[in-house]
């Protein structure tokens, strides 16, 4: 089966390859080495090296537990998007007000 390719804007990618530097420079600062941080995620040397790297082709998964090996906390991920104004602007104007007939 042929895998598909994911096309995603240049703001994505940029924003992926910053995740994974702040995650390369977590475990730097922790000193751990890349072998202990894959024992902990349960995920291969090249696959930590594709999410340092910010790579769009690994699963969101083994971002969550390369943090979770870094030792963060487990409701980080939960937060993102807690405070999402867009939703919220485009959901405030789609309201609308009902009318009641007389009586």
């Amino acid at each position: 089966m042929k895998k598909t390719k994911v096309v995603l804007f240049p703001k994505v990618l940029s924003n992926l390859a910053q995740l994974g530097e702040n995650i390369k420079l977590a475990r730097l600062r922790r000193n751990l080495s890349m072998r202990l941080v894959c024992e902990r995620a349960n995920i291969s040397r090249p696959t930590l090296i594709n999410i340092e790297k910010g790579s769009p082709d690994v699963s969101i998964g083994l971002y969550a537990a390369v943090l979770n090996a870094l030792g963060n906390r487990d409701d980080e991920l939960s937060h993102v998007l807690e405070e999402d104004r867009l939703g919220r602007t485009i959901q405030d104007l789609n309201i609308k007000e009902r009318k009641r007939g007389q009586k």
